[in-house]
């Protein structure tokens, strides 16, 4: 595999309007695989770092999120280039990341390769079922047993901030998320265990039970965390549009009643001299 047919397997997973190029150095390195200089748009990819092209090629789709992720920048920039320095792996870089993965995936040039690996996907399994799942058993038990703390500080005259603070010398925050967990449980849209506590903080932390269901079903599927949380976020943003627009809608249709009614006594009186 060249540097040519690196940047074509790019293109076809997603077009860009800005230019680059991709340099397999013919190095190793022991800090990064690759590099993306945004000033320039060049990726460079330190190939003997890689045992196989399946490995070149998720770094070269990683450099190439950074392109991408730049470009968008660009334009929202007024296509003006971009100054100073910012985070580079956000949320959004690897909602879009993964979203790339996949269509590799889909297009054949990049496979994880589990089904290549058996022990580790027996290892896989174990991890899910006694590890992952248990967890969030454990935590959805917890939440009930600090439920029941809370109720029983209340019966004695105990302030629950203290108990948890210096009685459990648990984090406040912890506990508020576990609990939030907890209640999301006896409402419409319960949390599924299997997902692992973290993934559970993600999906309680969402207020809908409608939406917190679609999360937890993209989840199950196989979408990673970021990609659910970027999802999320993009939806509250476009309501947030819409509601902003019709908000300034009603107030438009408002003003242009009262326009019409002032124009209208106007008119009348006009007419009346």
């Amino acid at each position: 595999m060249n540097n040519d047919q690196i940047k074509d397997i790019l293109l076809k997973l997603e077009e860009t309007s800005i230019d680059f190029t991709v340099t397999m150095t013919g190095k190793s390195s022991d800090k990064v695989n690759g590099l993306y200089k945004p000033d320039t748009h060049e990726i460079f990819l330190h190939n003997e770092n890689f045992k196989s092209d399946n490995q070149l090629i998720y770094t070269a789709i990683h450099e190439y999120t950074h392109h991408l992720i730049t470009e968008q920048k660009i334009e929202m920039n007024g296509g003006l280039p971009l100054g100073g320095t910012s985070r580079a792996h956000t949320n959004e870089f690897w909602a879009k990341f993964h979203s790339l993965l996949e269509i590799a995936e889909q297009q054949g040039v990049y496979v994880i390769g589990l089904e290549d690996a058996p022990e580790l996907a027996a290892l896989t399994d174990d991890i899910r079922k006694n590890y992952l799942q248990r967890n969030g058993e454990l935590m959805l038990e917890f939440a009930q047993k600090l439920s029941q703390a809370h109720q029983l500080c209340q019966d004695a005259n105990i302030r629950y901030e203290d108990y948890i603070d210096r009685v459990l010398r648990l984090p406040r925050a912890a506990a508020k998320t576990i609990a939030k967990i907890g209640a999301a449980t006896v409402q419409n849209a319960p949390i599924d265990p299997s997902m692992g506590y973290e993934n559970m903080k993600t999906v309680a932390a969402i207020a809908n039970p409608q939406k917190r269901e679609q999360a937890q079903e993209q989840i199950l599927a196989g979408k990673s965390p970021d990609t659910v949380r970027s999802m999320m976020k993009k939806k509250v943003e476009e309501e947030d549009v819409k509601s902003r627009l019709e908000k300034e809608k009603k107030r438009l249709e408002k003003t242009i009643s009262q326009l019409t009614s002032r124009l209208e006594m106007v008119e009348e009186s006009l007419s009346n001299l």
